[in-house]
């Protein structure tokens, strides 16, 4: 990553002490424009912190603190000394939503002592103009170890905050988000999405490394408190001095989709460690997977085998005709045999007696095509742990430089959390291991991504989402249309989504009370709608050729952006986003609505206003509804400009997506 520019001149009023010492201070630190304010408040009862936006209240008095083990409070504190600072720097990301990303912040740090002990910590704040970060640091002191029991950690919110959250009870993060008063909370995950009259929130962290995910939990009717994710023994973290959490963030906007173009939890996280990321390649891919969700083949060995040399073959051919990167190959190694996720001991060295590695190796290489290596660890992290070296090397050793890990497990090695410290500590150790031979990950069952791609960019994307795989058996029919115009505004917050969409056929005889709930010009949508470095064309190569025409968007649509804009959005309704590739002067466009068919006019600012435009655009037709005509799509050109606006008719479950070729 490149710096392009940097400065940091201390921005004159940045800090207003109107106290010195200890004896209740209260400090500000603005955001560059002044628009957002975080004031600190320190007293006997405790250290507090709220903000305002444009002298709007976004956080009222909210406490800061720990409780430690043995019921010791850290909650009360002298302020030893204050330091304030400004940054601005612009730099260039590996892969991403933007080629550019302007890091630019007033800060504020804090050194304080424990009110009636001798421990010591900091408090950090970044101010931006789009949000706030804070974090905790427990620098080198005489005690070098800490057992933090709780976190005090609140965001307290207007009483008439409306959220979108889901449930911190739901298994592997594959929850729908549902639209309620803040009173109406329980325990949520992050990120939580919030509506205010005129303001738009999300709240979640940055930088998540050796130390639980913060969940949030209700403690009365509008306050959120930190609740970390403990180890089975209650524990919620251990900790070495020095050290430092993660940051709590808030991306504060007036629209929608300001919550979408903030690159806040990036900044908020460091720099490429990886000497040199160009391994870290975004692709499409196709695989062998979507036949195993329709139950037409099988993981495990036998005449239903999915994951047999003449099937791979197959897909390879396809891959190579079409010009997509990559095969994903599920069910290659032992392992899948009787009720799998009770199976301690998958090999990841050892395919099955009918999948010729060696020689699909070489037919992929011959065909311009990269085999995607399967790893599901059944969450025994101990077993994968000590296969990490001999399975990547085995990896390299076939040319591959891509895994889907997963974890498909209640708990980790039968007894921890996936968010816990035990499971950040295993996802990172598992990155970082990656790295070391070039090796690039896609991982299922996470913990929610932080943003550590910006540092780790082998990280590529992660699951942690009710993907498409639902629609494909689930008991309660698949995810609905709105299911996926939340997304951009929820979990896709955190980081890149493994959604696996691109489904062509929408009947499934095995499972026939679920389905895909989208037209097909939806799916297509969703390319831009959805973002991931490595995107998936789900469905089955059969499929995909009944439709050439209306494959060609998956052919063209790029995976690697140079910016994107969020044009029009009412969340929970529909969303408009346009992206430029990274690698041309094309744009593209996706438009995908809920439930309710709807006629919008897109801005085509985003356009650049000395050009003129081709617009390929693939629509619903005048017939198409998700539910009885979902394959109806009309595929029209057009010439545009920066200044016209595109009529977009969205049939109910609907979509338009548009290529933009400059002229």
């Amino acid at each position: 990553m490149r710096l392009i520019s940097h400065f940091s001149p201390l921005a004159l009023g940045l800090l207003l002490l109107t106290a010195c010492g200890s004896s209740e201070p209260t400090m500000e630190v603005s955001s560059p424009d002044g628009a957002i304010k975080f004031t600190l408040d320190n007293s006997a009862d405790g250290l507090f912190y709220s903000v305002t936006d444009g002298g709007t209240d976004i956080v009222a008095p909210s406490r800061l603190g720990f409780i430690l083990t043995d019921s010791v409070s850290l909650d009360r504190f002298d302020i030893l000394k204050s330091k304030t600072f400004s940054h601005d720097e612009t730099w260039e990301t590996t892969w991403g939503e933007s080629r550019y990303v302007r890091d630019h912040y007033n800060a504020l740090l804090l050194e304080m002592k424990q009110a009636e002990g001798d421990l010591l910590v900091n408090l950090e704040v970044r101010v931006f103009d789009d949000g706030f970060g804070y974090r905790y640091i427990f620098p080198e002191q005489a005690c070098d170890s800490l057992v933090i029991m709780d976190e005090l950690t609140e965001f307290t919110l207007p009483a008439e905050a409306m959220t979108w959250a889901m449930s911190a009870e739901n298994a592997y993060l594959e929850g729908y988000f549902e639209n309620k008063p803040i009173a109406e909370l329980d325990t949520v995950r992050t990120p939580l999405t919030v509506e205010l009259p005129g303001k738009y929130l999300a709240i979640h962290e940055a930088a998540l490394t050796d130390f639980p995910k913060m969940d949030l939990a209700l403690v009365d009717s509008a306050a959120l408190k930190s609740r970390l994710v403990p180890w089975s023994n209650g524990v919620a973290a251990y900790v070495a001095t020095p050290f430092a959490t993660p940051w709590r963030t808030m991306i504060i906007g007036d629209r929608p989709g300001d919550l979408v173009t903030s690159y806040l939890m990036l900044n908020l996280n460091e720099p490429c460690a990886i000497e040199d990321p160009s391994f870290c390649k975004p692709m499409k891919y196709i695989g062998v997977w979507w036949e195993m969700h329709l139950f037409k083949t099988f993981w495990y060995a036998g005449d239903a085998h999915g994951a047999n040399t003449a099937n791979v073959k197959r897909y390879i051919d396809f891959a190579a005709e079409n010009g997509i990167p990559a095969v994903l190959v599920e069910g290659w190694n032992k392992g899948w045999e009787g009720h799998w996720p009770a199976n301690d001991h998958f090999s990841f060295t050892d395919p099955y007696d009918d999948y010729d590695i060696d020689e699909l190796s070489r037919y992929a290489a011959e065909k311009g095509v990269q085999l995607i290596m399967h790893h599901e660890t059944a969450a025994w992290t101990s077993n994968y742990e000590a296969q990490l070296d001999t399975a990547y090397q085995y990896m390299k050793d076939h040319g591959m430089s891509n895994v889907k890990t997963g974890y498909v497990n209640q708990l980790m090695d039968g007894k921890e959390d996936h968010s816990s410290q035990y499971g950040v500590r295993h996802y990172r150790k598992v990155i970082e291991n990656a790295a070391r031979y070039g090796v690039n990950i896609d991982n299922h069952e996470p913990v929610m991504p932080t943003g550590l791609q910006r540092t780790y960019p082998n990280l590529m994307t992660q699951e942690g989402v009710r993907g498409q795989e639902h629609s494909a058996w689930d008991e309660d029919g698949g995810n609905p249309p709105v299911h996926t115009v939340l997304m951009p505004f929820t979990r896709g917050l955190a980081g890149p989504m493994d959604f696996t969409f691109g489904t062509f056929n929408y009947d499934n005889p095995n499972s026939p009370h679920a389905r895909v709930q989208t037209t097909l010009a939806k799916e297509l949508a969703l390319y831009v709608v959805i973002y991931s470095p490595l995107q998936m064309a789900s469905d089955l190569p059969e499929n995909y050729a009944k439709h050439p025409d209306a494959f060609q968007f998956i052919r063209d649509v790029p995976v690697d952006w140079d910016m994107t804009v969020v044009p029009d959005a009412v969340i929970g309704d529909y969303v408009a986003i346009a992206r430029k590739d990274r690698n041309s002067s094309d744009w593209y466009l996706g438009v995908i609505t809920d439930e309710e068919p709807r006629a919008l006019d897109i801005p085509l600012s985003f356009l650049d206003p000395e050009a003129t435009y081709t617009a390929q655009i693939y629509a619903d037709a005048p017939e198409a509804d998700w539910v009885t005509n979902p394959t109806a799509y009309v595929i029209t050109e057009t010439t545009v400009s920066a200044a016209d606006s595109l009529p977009v008719n969205l049939a109910a479950g609907g979509g338009t997506a548009v290529r933009f070729i400059k002229k």
